[in-house]
């Protein structure tokens, strides 16, 4: 029985598909102990636990809004401050991210959206292009929301870029409200990384790069 070449790209995606995008990764420091599960996969349920309840409340829009399923837990020195426990969980949530995407291949790679929460509105583009960047526009209009340092917004995300070899641009278009505008690049960057893990059933498993490698 002859089998035609869209019979065997159906059956190379299916197997792909099928392959487990799932990740652990247990950083520990001097300063913290974080671990983190990714299942690219996932429905969207979250467990977080790093002491930085802000934080947690934005893991869990990742997960919600990313359909990705995340177990972070972290311990840190959080009788300094909340600094060195956010970065750890960028980085540890990072790494993670790159593991679980392994070689890239078939994903579609790019992805962009538009975020509003009543005032705020957030676009985030990215690219897992295996080159770290970040162009950062949000200006956040007050110091804290609740306990939570709105300078480690940015710290968040240059660690999570640097580890999970991305490109990331954050613009903010509109907002006012401090809680709404980080909690809008949240959702943002969520919905960005869902199109963009998604796999491509026109690439069949290739590399997404007119070099064949990132």
């Amino acid at each position: 029985m002859q089998i035609s070449d869209r019979q065997i790209n159906s059956l190379n995606y299916d197997q792909f598909t099928k392959a487990p995008r799932i990740a652990t990764v247990h950083r520990t420091t001097g300063e913290t102990d974080v671990q983190v599960t990714i299942n690219l996969d996932g429905r969207g349920t979250c467990k977080a636990a790093t002491g930085v309840p802000f934080l947690d409340h934005m893991l869990h829009q990742i997960a919600s809004h990313g359909l990705i399923d995340l177990d972070v837990q972290a311990k840190g020195d959080w009788e300094i401050d909340d600094h060195h426990t956010n970065e750890d969980v960028g980085i540890t949530l990072g790494q993670a991210l790159n593991q679980a995407l392994g070689d890239r291949k078939g994903i579609v790679r790019f992805g962009n959206f538009l975020a509003p929460l009543d005032e705020a509105l957030v676009q985030v583009a990215l690219d897992f292009s295996g080159r770290p960047h970040l162009s950062y526009g949000l200006q956040i209009p007050t110091q804290r929301v609740g306990t939570y340092d709105t300078q480690l917004t940015r710290e968040f995300f240059v660690a999570l870029v640097n580890h999970s070899q991305m490109t990331l641009h954050i613009r903010q278009l509109d907002g006012i409200n401090s809680h709404h505008i980080i909690e809008a690049t949240f959702k943002a960057f969520a919905r960005a990384t869902r199109i963009a893990v998604e796999i491509d059933p026109r690439r069949a498993g290739t590399i997404p790069s007119s070099k064949g490698v990132l």
